[in-house]
């Protein structure tokens, strides 16, 4: 939630120490997940425990395309766990295989390189995701207000705050607001929905990493 921007954070009116709460397990999932996959990595081949990983992130962005504007604090806490469980189920092995067929006089060459990657790769990544989210937003919007006129909007009495009583600006400020909630909502979707195609699409590439050959006995 504090990557959001200053009027989308805090959307669903949880406090602050709350949302780092919700947050805490998807940190929780990842150092299980880390602990698992170093006493796996001897025995399961990292490719599986890499589409493992890639299923589980897959499986919670899933489940992240169905939220709505208020989302139940146990369901991002049981989504956000087993996204961070996917990724330190992901990452970790990645890192292994990375270095698994380099000759150990290039291995510091390499870690530089593999660092300069990943951190490129994370940098392209969230501009693409936040320009499409931001191009979303703006069409949503334009969208969600082609039909939004005096005669379409009904407004219930009981609801408006009375200060707003007579204030044609008051109501409009509130429609709007309720607009760019709204779209706000469907550009967060349809960017979950984005994510998931792409961790989909990575999947295949699994098979192209090969294990490291065994060493010959001394």
């Amino acid at each position: 939630m504090a990557l959001l921007p200053p009027y989308m954070q805090n959307l669903m009116g949880y406090p602050v120490m709350d949302v780092g709460i919700i947050m805490a397990p998807r940190g929780i999932g990842t150092m299980l997940a880390m602990m698992m996959v170093g006493r796996l990595s001897n025995s399961v081949d990292v490719r599986v425990l890499i589409l493992t990983g890639l299923a589980c992130t897959a499986a919670s962005l899933y489940a992240m395309t169905g939220f709505s504007t208020f989302v139940p604090a146990q369901t991002l806490v049981w989504t956000g766990m087993l996204q961070g469980f996917g990724l330190g189920f992901i990452f970790v092995p990645l890192s292994t295989v990375a270095y698994a067929t380099l000759a150990p006089q290039y291995r510091a060459e390499g870690a530089s390189v593999f660092s300069l990657s990943r951190n490129m790769g994370s940098s392209v990544g969230i501009s693409v995701v936040m320009a499409v989210l931001s191009r979303n937003m703006q069409t949503n919007h334009a969208y969600l207000t082609e039909n939004v006129t005096a005669e379409s909007v009904g407004s219930n009495w009981l609801q408006v705050p009375q200060a707003m009583y007579g204030s044609a600006e008051g109501m409009l400020g509130m429609i709007d607001a309720e607009i760019t909630r709204q779209a706000a909502t469907i550009a967060y979707l349809n960017d979950f929905k984005l994510m998931m195609y792409v961790v989909i699409a990575a999947a295949p590439l699994v098979l192209l990493l090969r294990k490291a050959a065994p060493k010959a006995a001394v």
